[in-house]
């Protein structure tokens, strides 16, 4: 328990104070799921590569900004969903899990949002919608179509929706709206 608390406050200040940190993340229960995250803490926001075969994809966490970009390799596009503290943990947070993840293997968080878009309501960025959403990620998704996320409650049919987010720490499930 002792150990824990240590661990956990060294995590905390380990985030805070550093300026740049690398995480490698394995989903527990598939062994081909592995991600990085890396957390840019002086430009406050966390870029995510997951690596999963054809279901690969790549997600941008921007709290100056407020919102999150994913990028699914499968659909070619991206899925930008706003950022609400409420379900997203803060850039500290997702550190802080990840630290823990990192030294005490036993430690799980799987936080899911689910997330729904609607087909054919996608734009290609212009100028305005990347000074909203920032430079990181328009990095991440200029030349693709975006699609606007609404958060929903966990689907009872998720078959098609696709899995994003933080490998072991935020799950990100974005599935196509059926009318």
């Amino acid at each position: 328990m002792t150990q824990a608390a240590v661990l956990v406050l060294l995590g905390v200040f380990w985030t805070q104070t550093s300026a740049l940190e690398t995480f490698v993340l394995q989903e527990p229960s598939n062994a081909y799921v592995t991600g990085t995250m890396t957390i840019h803490n002086e430009k406050n926001f966390a870029e995510v590569h997951v690596n999963s075969g054809v279901y690969s994809s790549d997600t941008i966490f921007d709290y100056s900004h407020g919102y999150i970009a994913t990028r699914l390799f499968s659909r070619n596009a991206c899925f930008i969903l706003k950022i609400d503290k409420e379900y997203i943990p803060e850039l500290q947070e997702l550190g802080r899990l990840a630290f823990e993840r990192k030294t005490m293997k036993a430690v799980y968080s799987p936080n899911n949002v689910w997330a729904q878009f609607q087909s054919g309501h996608s734009v290609f960025g212009k100028i305005k919608d990347w000074f909203l959403y920032g430079k990181p990620i328009e990095q991440l998704c200029s030349g693709l179509p975006l699609y606007q996320l609404v958060k929903t409650e966990p689907l009872l049919k998720g078959h098609g929706c696709a899995s994003a987010g933080i490998p072991s720490i935020l799950g990100l499930n974005i599935c196509e709206k059926v009318e």
